[in-house]
């Protein structure tokens, strides 16, 4: 069982940055891969960026490759969203998820909104 707490959101002008943070429980966290999603208002939620156990395996969605960063610390059950350059269109609910590798996304965090003004 991992539960998921996110934390980091909130409001920031177009072209700032803002640095999301998960905190896993659970002793096998170093396991699971680790993923952000996102849902916009009136969206489906979309996939934003995941990593793998070791960290070195990362993927994103086009639309934030470049300017969002994905990162683990498995010392201390983390998984960081690093957010470069906001546009008014990342504005959403962000959500930490974790999976175990090749299966679908299991576990899910409460949601950390995310409001970027133009």
């Amino acid at each position: 069982q991992v539960q998921l707490v996110e934390s980091g959101g909130g409001l920031v002008q177009a072209g700032g940055s803002l640095r999301l943070s998960c905190a896993a429980s659970g002793r096998t966290f170093s396991r699971y891969t680790m993923g952000w999603f996102r849902q916009a208002p009136g969206k489906e939620r979309e996939f934003v960026a995941a990593c793998r156990w070791s960290g070195g395996s990362t993927d994103y969605a086009d639309s934030v490759k470049d300017r969002f960063t994905i990162s683990r610390d498995n010392a201390k059950n983390t998984v960081y969203l690093q957010m470069n350059s906001l546009k008014p269109e990342d504005t959403g609910v962000y959500y930490c998820a974790a999976r175990v590798p090749a299966l679908a996304w299991q576990y899910w965090g409460q949601g950390t909104q995310v409001t970027v003004s133009s």
